[in-house]
């Protein structure tokens, strides 16, 4: 053989494996995946959730948090979501009346509740009824929420202070956040004395602590809706499925989340 044709067989032996495993790897099913949208309250107990769901179904998700407002409509610009977890039925009605989430797939999983929050190591004490003294306990600083325009948290925050007759007080005082972490994100700081997040929200960051509770009859029920896309992939429904089952129960009380009332 002439020496010269051997790196030409090698060549053509190698672009021949090569081509071989490209087929083989062309062959081999690709992993089904969901792509699930969420409301930024739910981070850390979807984080646990949504692997554990993962591994026994062998679907992979995919974790994509922020503001339900910024979600849906992200949703409504071509996102190619297989699920939306809203913190407010709003914005999941504003999906819905886009005809851009399956309707008989929407349920709602679980409820939270609001509080009042200030920095961990604050004196602030405050008891809250018609008419108390939030504006006072401010002492000239801010109250970080979620924007009362767009972010669910702020809306109920909104609702609740009007009810309480103490809206006017602090509406041209509001740090508005794009979403509820980054609310709690200002008091944690001490950037802000005062904020108002979800329940769940405070029990995870050790910086903050809670205030006082909002009564239940001051805002709207804070429900979490959940529904499979237009587009959803086969995954979708059992997806929700697993969420709403009494294996993933003990994982939404762990987070402080509450069931859904009987």
């Amino acid at each position: 053989m002439n020496v010269f044709d051997r790196p030409m067989k090698f060549l053509a032996a190698s672009m021949a494996a090569l081509a071989f495993a490209g087929v083989t790897q062309a062959d081999e099913p690709k992993k089904a995946e969901l792509l699930v949208f969420a409301a930024a309250s739910l981070t850390n107990v979807l984080g646990e959730l949504a692997p554990a769901w993962g591994r026994s179904s062998g679907v992979t998700v995919k974790l994509s948090f922020a503001a339900s407002s910024v979600l849906a409509r992200q949703i409504e610009a071509g996102g190619n979501a297989d699920v939306f977890i809203s913190a407010d039925q709003e914005w999941m009605d504003y999906l819905q009346t886009r005809n851009l989430i399956a309707k008989p797939s929407r349920v709602d999983l679980v409820r939270n509740r609001l509080v009042l929050i200030a920095p961990a190591d604050s004196k602030i004490e405050l008891d809250i009824r018609p008419g108390f003294d939030l504006a006072g306990a401010l002492a000239g600083g801010r109250l970080s929420t979620g924007d009362p325009d767009t972010v669910p948290v702020g809306r109920y925050a909104r609702s609740a202070l009007t009810s309480l007759g103490v809206w006017e007080q602090v509406e041209d005082r509001l740090v508005r956040a794009d979403n509820v972490r980054s609310a709690m994100t200002f008091v944690s700081r001490g950037e802000a004395p005062l904020g108002i997040v979800y329940a769940t929200d405070a029990q995870i960051d050790y910086k903050v602590r809670v205030v006082a509770t909002f009564p239940d009859n001051s805002h709207d029920p804070i429900a979490y809706p959940a529904a499979a896309t237009a587009t959803a992939g086969p995954g979708a429904a059992g997806f929700l499925a697993f969420l709403r089952s009494k294996v993933a129960a003990p994982t939404w009380n762990k987070f402080g989340f509450l069931e859904l009332p009987k």
